[in-house]
């Protein structure tokens, strides 16, 4: 089979696409046939080295941990019938998903429904799980006033329909044109560009006299802090990431004064009740994830720089 292996840590070009040989399954393990691998900003962090949510894998390695695709082959313990089966799975910090075929355990699988493709059912299977167990963190109503940073991105689309779904009001904030536009296609009632200096003004201004009720947060940095601001008295604060690199500065004596109550995410002891609840949001129409970027398999490096350069939208997906 061919796949994408690398043999040192550091930049994109040392994501390297190889024929290697094919993997068999072992127990209580099947083989998917992949149809869409997913590719995450956390893809890009282990590539390089850096410290994260998964130890440091050992080189060299087959990057990826989200397939979709087709059973066809099983190991021992688990039934042959599972063969032809559409499943997506989660591999955890196994990786190997950046290939043709990869190895999941049995135990990680979740169908994929009639109807919904291999790219969305991996949009759902990691981004969206995360997005649910986010959303237990401070459900939506149609009374709250919501601002969702980074609102173009796999985690944001999700979250702006969500609250469009709840009936509340959904401020988004994206950089550039492209991604305002597409968070106003997806339910934002009003979208600003970070990349403008007076965004959060035309956030205010667009808002009158509501106030921010709950920020969704997973960007940091100045652009968290501003959001921050805009938070009314005794709102929320969901804290879910920092793609800037640096968490949103959070003074403790002016959160007391202004009553804001500040949740952050945790990785849940139990995913798969929200990887099933991610494709099931999916399959019936109510959240559309956004796959924004398809690359070859063996263009895994461009996906990486893409995602780099903060040129991607929605989930990014490879194409064995």
């Amino acid at each position: 089979m061919w796949a994408i292996r690398q043999h040192r840590f550091g930049a994109a070009e040392e994501l390297r696409y190889e024929e290697v040989p094919d993997p068999t399954p072992g127990d209580g393990q099947v083989r998917i046939r992949v149809e869409s691998a997913g590719v995450h900003v956390v893809d890009t962090a282990i590539r390089r080295g850096e410290p994260g949510p998964f130890p440091p894998p050992d080189l060299p390695m087959t990057p990826g941990r989200e397939v979709a695709g087709v059973i066809d082959a099983v190991g021992l313990g688990v039934d042959s019938a599972r063969q032809g089966q559409r499943v997506v799975a989660h591999l955890g910090a196994a990786s190997g998903g950046y290939a043709e075929l990869a190895i999941a355990a049995v135990t990680s699988l979740q169908p994929v429904a009639d109807g919904l493709d291999a790219d969305a059912a991996v949009a759902m299977i990691g981004t969206g799980r995360t997005t649910m167990a986010i959303l237990d963190l401070a459900p939506p109503s149609d009374r709250d006033v919501m601002l969702v940073t980074a609102a173009a991105g796999g985690i944001g689309t999700l979250l702006v329909q969500a609250g469009r779904n709840a009936g509340a009001t959904v401020a988004a904030v994206a950089g550039g044109d492209r991604k305002v536009a597409l968070a106003r296609e997806l339910g934002a009632s009003i979208a600003a560009d970070y990349e403008r200096h007076d965004w959060a003004g035309r956030v205010r201004s667009a808002l009158g006299e509501r106030r921010v009720t709950t920020v969704f947060d997973g960007v940091g940095g100045a652009i968290g802090h501003t959001a921050l601001g805009l938070l009314g008295h005794g709102g929320r604060f969901v804290l879910y990431g920092w793609s800037t690199g640096t968490p949103t500065d959070l003074n403790e004596t002016e959160l007391d004064h202004r009553a804001v109550t500040v949740v952050r995410l945790e990785r849940p002891a139990d995913l798969r009740p929200l990887e099933t609840r991610a494709l099931a949001a999916a399959a019936s129409g109510r959240i559309v994830p956004v796959v924004g970027q398809r690359f070859a398999l063996r263009d895994a490096a461009d996906a990486h720089r893409a995602i780099e350069t903060r040129g991607t939208v929605g989930k990014t997906v490879l194409r064995p």
